[in-house]
């Protein structure tokens, strides 16, 4: 039973990654991109949850709390540059 829940989840969250890289390709402005990237980080964060639930390993879970700030410290640098011109200041 849990098998099959993953596979299911695991299509969705593949089919939402793709959805967000049409979104980031064809976005018409630089927030659509953005929000699409932010987006496709937290989509891979779930991805690799959910193979760290596949194989049973504590693994998968360290390296997406890993992308997770780094996720997060990429999509502020890009906010600011967005915003301000510059990152430091």
């Amino acid at each position: 039973m849990l098998e099959v829940a993953l596979y299911i989840t695991l299509t969705l969250v593949v089919l939402a990654l793709l959805m967000n890289l049409f979104r980031l390709v064809v976005g018409p402005a630089m927030p659509d991109r953005v929000l699409a990237m932010d987006t496709m980080y937290v989509n891979s964060i779930a991805l690799i949850v959910l193979l760290g639930l596949w194989l049973n390993s504590k693994t998968y879970f360290e390296s997406a709390l890993l992308i997770a700030m780094l996720g997060f410290i990429s999509t502020v640098a890009v906010c600011k540059y967005i915003l301000r011109g510059d990152i430091i200041e």
